[in-house]
């Protein structure tokens, strides 16, 4: 990429911002642990909202968007649900509420309050860090490969050079400098630094996304795109079989969707729904969203903050997706994508359209933008990992008298660790599908089961959580190998099932074969955090000490406003596609949906918030 001087001269406005709000943030942060991971419990959830946006606009998960819409059309509004996306309505309904309420540090700190502080509690509590530990690396990896991929892409310098035997490439050098400065402010400023610069590259980001997008709607016509894609392309809907045919047009995608498995994109589609309702109802794996909740100043802030996430985010994001993805079908020489062995690979699109189609000025905006968003996602993972295994391993096992300073000191080392480990598996090769694939599909399959059981069921213990998590961390390293060598090509996703039903046999063997936790604790947890599931013992002998305590009934309401939700959320999603590509009726449609739903959120949902 021919970056101008002006773009240069931008990007490194940008970082110098970026790097001095966040050391000049990080005085409020070291002070003692509270102020370092959650900042004091003192920033407004609106704050807290633009910076989960933020968090959420990767460059990883940009370029296979693109990747994705640019082989799937609008059809590729589904393929989140992988993950599931929608598991920020259930947080927005009830669960954060849910959560907020605990009052405590972090994800694994809640176990405690949960399951008290015997010998399940404790093993409950590890598996918690452990598995905190493991996706924070696991997701690391997958940012290492996306802003290598991208950087090497659009900065002109060949950085690549060998070190004790060892080759690096230019793609691995970008990704080490653009990281050791991300970690830099972030493991100095702590939770005050990665809020901080979050809503500043989250503006930045915006900004970007608009422009961009104006630029694609200008420079296309609606005529171009339909010339350029196969029929169905432009419709959101689908049959048994995903119903797209690029033979004509570009026999690549159509190698592609066969690589990806989502030829059947019926049979895949129930697999995303059946994931999706254990996936959200688990709550989020303990990482940055855990983080948010608890240091939101209320539950109904907690719950606010997931409203307005997908609000801010949705259309910028996919106003831009959209507009490098029409840019590249209509004015793509399909030989710029080509790897090194020859095959397209479809996550070059996005560096590719904004090397071709963006004007300099422009160009260092969008690529600010986009080092925005890689920087905000790695800082907020970084922090968390870092406050599980100071917070609730160090502290909670070996060194409870500690300063605050000590522990804050403690938490520069950890960050440097998990820094260092996450960019070994980062260097280790693959692609971004594949990294998404095995964090989504697998890796979650081990944790659902137990983070199910822990909100709905009183009889559930800490036995039974560590069982079903180590369980579950078990079947993600045994089942794929072993399918593998049977000769079954399954995709991940088509291996959740398996991996959740071992996570829940071992989770209900794990419970019903030790004993319940004690009444006192179970009784305390629901009185503060009330909610709804099979908990008639609880509820009876609560209400036998305080007639007055009302349960939670609200399940019905509950899973109506998931429901409306969901659309609200999926309009948020089409409407700038549906804007980038003229379909004017769908457009409509989409808006009328989006008005209605927003009027049912805010008269069952927002309107009845409560602390």
């Amino acid at each position: 990429m021919k970056l101008a001087t002006l773009d240069i001269a931008i990007i490194a406005l940008f970082l110098g911002a970026t790097i001095g709000l966040g050391l000049w943030l990080s005085r409020l942060a070291s002070r003692n642990l509270k102020s370092y991971f959650l900042a004091g419990n003192d920033i407004p959830w609106y704050m807290l909202g633009l910076s989960n946006a933020s968090g959420m606009f990767d460059v990883s998960g940009t370029m296979i968007a693109v990747a994705w819409m640019f082989v799937y059309g609008i059809k590729s509004a589904w393929i989140p649900w992988l993950w599931p996306v929608w598991n920020q309505i259930i947080m927005m309904i009830f669960l954060a509420l849910w959560m907020r309420r605990s009052g405590v540090l972090t994800g694994a700190e809640w176990i405690s309050f949960r399951f008290g502080d015997g010998a399940g509690a404790r093993l409950a509590h590890i598996v918690t860090v452990l598995f905190a530990v493991v996706i924070v690396i696991a997701f690391m990896a997958y940012f290492v490969e996306g802003i290598g991929k991208f950087s090497a892409q659009f900065l002109p310098w060949d950085l690549a050079f060998n070190l004790a035997g060892l080759q690096f490439s230019s793609e691995d050098s970008y990704a080490l400098i653009i990281i050791g400065l991300t970690t830099l402010y972030t493991l100095k400023g702590g939770f005050y630094s990665v809020v901080g610069t979050e809503v500043m590259q989250f503006l930045v980001m915006t900004v970007a996304c608009l422009i961009v997008g104006v630029i694609a709607f200008g420079a296309t016509s609606a005529e171009q795109i339909q010339a350029a894609v196969p029929a169905g392309w432009d419709s959101l809907w689908f049959g048994w079989e995903l119903g797209l045919d690029w033979s004509t047009l570009l026999p690549a995608a159509d190698a592609r969707i066969a690589e990806d498995g989502y030829g059947a994109f019926g049979f895949l589609f129930m697999l995303m729904i059946f994931k999706g309702i254990f996936a959200s109802l688990a709550g989020p794996v303990p990482s940055y969203d855990m983080q948010r909740i608890l240091g939101t100043r209320s539950p109904s802030e907690a719950a606010k903050m997931f409203g307005l996430t997908p609000l801010v985010l949705s259309f910028p994001r996919y106003f831009m997706i959209a507009g490098i993805t029409v840019l590249a079908l209509v004015y793509m020489d399909a030989g710029a994508l080509l790897d090194g062995s020859g095959r397209l690979d479809f996550e070059r699109v996005l560096p590719y359209a904004i090397s071709e189609y963006v004007d300099a000025g422009f160009r260092g905006l969008l690529l600010a933008g986009l080092l925005a968003a890689f920087m905000s996602t790695y800082a907020a993972f970084i922090n968390a990992g870092s406050a599980y295994v100071v917070n609730d391993l160090y502290r909670k096992y070996f060194n409870r008298s500690g300063s605050g300073r000590h522990y804050v000191r403690l938490s520069y080392l950890v960050t440097g660790a998990l820094v260092l480990i996450g960019l070994y598996f980062g260097f280790a090769g693959g692609n971004i599908q594949a990294r998404t694939d095995w964090i989504v599909g697998l890796l979650y399959g081990s944790y659902v089961a137990s983070n199910v059981l822990k909100w709905v069921w009183w009889r559930f213990n800490g036995f039974g959580y560590f069982a079903g998590m180590a369980a579950g961390m078990i079947g993600v390293a045994v089942i794929p190998p072993a399918l593998e060598a049977a000769g079954i090509e399954w995709l991940a996703i088509q291996q959740f099932p398996l991996l959740l039903a071992v996570a829940m046999l071992g989770s209900v063997a794990g419970c019903l074969l030790t004993p319940p936790v004690d009444a006192a604790q179970l009784d305390q947890f629901y009185r503060q955090t009330r909610p709804w599931g099979w908990w008639a013992p609880v509820v009876q002998r609560i209400s036998a000490q305080d007639p007055a305590f009302c349960p939670n009934r609200d399940f019905a309401r509950d899973m109506g406003n998931v429901l409306v939700g969901i659309v609200w959320q999926m309009t948020l999603v089409v409407i700038p596609m549906f804007v980038m590509i003229r379909a004017t009726d769908s457009l409509l449609w989409s808006l009328g949906v989006f008005a209605l739903t927003t009027w049912l959120l805010k008269k069952y949902w927002w309107d009845r918030l409560e602390d």
